[in-house]
């Protein structure tokens, strides 16, 4: 499944684009509030993203995990950073994020094949 990247990214900005085009003032600003959100302060951009990953794994997004993963990955966060993270997420989820965990990893395998 080499091309779940590329997928997810059409499919999120084909979708993204429609959305903010409808022109609605909530959404447009929470897409704003979450750009800015995992933008650097206090935290750098690495740790946010990490955040990120975590808390998406525990509320079971598959989305948001990808999301998280490849910005992860374009930061340079390192595979074993990833997977501590996912080591957090996994503990404090329990068992039920098991199979976000694998499909995590699987996305990053393919991050890491189109480098």
């Amino acid at each position: 499944m080499a091309n779940q990247v590329q997928e997810f990214n059409e499919y999120r900005a084909k979708m993204n684009e429609k959305l903010l085009a409808d022109n609605n003032k909530i959404i447009k600003r929470i897409f704003n509030l979450d750009t800015n959100a995992y933008a650097e302060g206090a935290l750098d951009v690495k740790t946010k993203e990490l955040l990120g990953l975590v808390a998406s794994t525990v509320l079971r997004c598959d989305d948001c995990i990808k999301y998280h993963l490849e910005t992860s990955f374009k930061e340079g966060i390192t595979k074993e950073e990833m997977m501590e993270a996912m080591g957090i997420a996994t503990l404090v989820g329990g068992t039920i994020v098991i199979p976000h965990l694998r499909r995590a990893y699987e996305f990053w395998e393919d991050l890491e094949e189109q480098g």
